[in-house]
Order: C-alpha cells, then sequence, then structure tokens
C-alpha cells in the first residue's frame, strides 16, 4: 500500500470566503455559519484543483485560529478570554487561552472529523486535513492553566496528550482520512534565543521540550496504517502577515527528522528568520520528504521562479532533489483574519507552487 505522495501542496489555511466572513462578523446562528461554510467550501476545493493541485483542503474556513479550535474541542480542555493575546511582531493575537480542565481525550464525535468528511465528499483528489500537533497543548498552555493536580506531572501530562493524538489519527483513519497534516510549529519556536529564554524562565529546558514533543509525536502516529501519510507543519508565526520568532531549525532537526515516523515536513523558508539550509542534510535518506516553503503567504509579490530554482539548488546540496517538494511556508489565513493580499494573490501563489513542481520536477 502507497502513501500520498505530492510535489506541489499547501499547508492548508485559505482567505476566508466573504460569504463566511460576514456570517461570522454578524454573529450568525449556527446553523446559518454552516449553510455558509457548506455553500463556500466547495469553491474553495474547486480553486485548488483548478490551479492544478493533486491535494486540497477546506481552507480551514470553518475555524477562527488554526489550532484553539480543535483544541477546545477535545475532552478536558476549553477556551477562556484573557485580557491580553499572544503577542507577535508589533500585533498581538486576540486574547484567547487554553486552560486543561480535566483528563485530556479525543472525543469520537470532535467536529473536525466531519470537516474532513465534507472535504472527501467534494472532491476528486486527495482530500487533507490540518490539525494542530500535540506540542500545541502543551506549548499554548500557560503552566497555572493546567488544572487537574496530576498533570502537574509532565511525564504524566505529555502521555495523556500522545494518547488523545493517537486516538484522533485512528479516527481520522477509520473516517477515510490517508493524508493528516499536524502543525507543530513549536519546534521551530524553539530555535529562537527569545523563545527558549522564555521556557527557561519557566522552568521549562527547551531541548528536553524538543526531545519530549518528538516523543508526543511519535507515540501519536507511529502505530498508524502503513497507507497513511503524516505531515508535518513548522513555522515562526503567522497572524496577518506578521511573525512571532526567529531562529534557525538546528536545535530541533535530529529530533523531528530521526526521532519521529513523518513522512512529509513543510519548512518555512522564506526569510532569513528561518536560519539556513544546513539542517536539511540530517534528513536520512529514504522515501521522507521536505515541502520547501521558499514562497511566502504574507506578501503578494510573487517570487521569480529562477530564483526559486537557485534555492532548491542550494537545498540539493543538504538533501536529494528527490526528497524535496515546494509548498508555501504557512497557511494564508492562521487565523480568521487574514495576511495581507487578496483572493486573486493567493490562487497566482497557489499557481505559482505548481508551476515550480512541474518545472522541477515535471509533476505537481
Amino acid at each position: 500500500m502507497s502513501k500520498p505522495r505530492f510535489r506541489a501542496d499547501h499547508v492548508g489555511s485559505l482567505l476566508r470566503p466573504e460569504g463566511i466572513a460576514r456570517a461570522r462578523a454578524e454573529g450568525a446562528e449556527p446553523a446559518v455559519l454552516r449553510a455558509a461554510e457548506d455553500a463556500a467550501i466547495p469553491d474553495l476545493i474547486r480553486m485548488q484543483e483548478e490551479v492544478g493541485l493533486k491535494v486540497v483542503t477546506d481552507g480551514e474556513a470553518r475555524r477562527a485560529f488554526w489550532h484553539f479550535d480543535f483544541m477546545g474541542m477535545l475532552d478536558g480542555m476549553e477556551m477562556r478570554t484573557r485580557e491580553e493575546g499572544v503577542q507577535f511582531h508589533g500585533v498581538k493575537i486576540p486574547p484567547v487561552r487554553p486552560v486543561i480542565t480535566g483528563k485530556l481525550g479525543f472525543p469520537a464525535d470532535h467536529p473536525m472529523l466531519e470537516h474532513f468528511t465534507f472535504v472527501k465528499e467534494h472532491t476528486k483528489v486527495c482530500p487533507k486535513i490540518s490539525i494542530p500537533g500535540p506540542s500545541c497543548v502543551h506549548f499554548r498552555t500557560d503552566p497555572q492553566d493546567v488544572l487537574p493536580a496530576e498533570y502537574r506531572d509532565p511525564d504524566v501530562l505529555m502521555a495523556d496528550i500522545a494518547a488523545t493524538y493517537k486516538a484522533a489519527v485512528e479516527a481520522y483513519y477509520a473516517a477515510g482520512c490517508r493524508y493528516l497534516q499536524m502543525d507543530d510549529i513549536f519546534f521551530a519556536y524553539l530555535g529562537d534565543p527569545k523563545q527558549r529564554e522564555e521556557r527557561k524562565a519557566m522552568g521549562q529546558d527547551p531541548d528536553d521540550l524538543i526531545r519530549r514533543y518528538a516523543w508526543m509525536l511519535n507515540e501519536a502516529i507511529k502505530d498508524r496504517p502503513a497507507d497513511m501519510a503524516i505531515g508535518m507543519h513548522m513555522c515562526r508565526g503567522n497572524f496577518r502577515s506578521t511573525w512571532a520568532a526567529s531562529g534557525g531549525y538546528d536545535a530541533a532537526a535530529d529530533a523531528i527528522f530521526n526521532g519521529t515516523d513523518v513522512d512529509i515536513y513543510f519548512m518555512e523558508y522564506d526569510t532569513d528568520r528561518a536560519g539556513g539550509l544546513e539542517p536539511l542534510a540530517l534528513l536520512p535518506k529514504g522515501d521522507k520528504r521536505i515541502m520547501a516553503g521558499f514562497i511566502t503567504t504574507k506578501t503578494p509579490e510573487l517570487e521569480p521562479i529562477d530564483a526559486i530554482q537557485r534555492q532548491f539548488e542550494a537545498a540539493s546540496k543538504f538533501v536529494d532533489i528527490d526528497q524535496l517538494g515546494i509548498a508555501p511556508q504557512c497557511g494564508f489565513s492562521s487565523t480568521e483574519h487574514g495576511n495581507a493580499l487578496t483572493v486573486d494573490d493567493q490562487r497566482r501563489k497557489l499557481e505559482l507552487v505548481v508551476k515550480v513542481a512541474e518545472t522541477i520536477w515535471g509533476e505537481a
């Protein structure tokens, strides 16, 4: 049994269609909002197919946040509003914070299972869903918001996070998902000296966190069926075209490449904030693939194809070109607010992704 494999892909989120954005802004009733989503998402899927992508998502159009919606639907977690949101470069995200209130678990009726099946029913190519990875539950939850006493022991907490995600993997497979992506961006955050110091101030060893996060992810996916591909996205924040962290992949590369059974790595590489390409040399030879994020979603300007080709030539000094593919560095709308570009700009970026793949590998 073969796993899904593509040369052209994207991280998942797309700018919210006008009908969905309007319904949200107006505080529409759930049934009205769901009708707007059901009407708009098939058009998002069709757009991805039209540009030549062989794998599609729902654009995360049913979410307010790339991670908080999923996390708030887990057993034992809820989202609470606080006075301040997380600080990004020059801006703060809305003040929503996760709180662990009880034993963690993945409910059999988690709404995002239906989000996947809707895509599956409306496409003729490969359907994919992106969910926040296990590290998000730990990294984004302030220690004071971990309420169960037993979870003050990090071994107990992380074991339950891993078990929760293992159940999620099983549930998605049962729903027909053969390509599941986990956005585990905090591996990249932990390459930022500032983020590392903040963790140390909280009494956490950033290198130990990297090892633990890799263990959680691998525990969740290691027993999946042979025909299920697991993707993993890493970036340094994406909110209204701003960012939260800087630093290379050096600290995390060995853990993510050799400590996990991940198949496909989406790696942000659109600016110098991502560091050098040298960590790619740690990718083991074989079937694992890196989707190099040389195309940005933060600005509308199109990257010249010859410049992207030169970046791949540089990357191929560290990893075989056959183990590479192309994707934008992040989503276009990690929150419902969206990045600073238009729907037409977004389409042109995705067309560029496909054109690069066809130019370099002869296929998307």
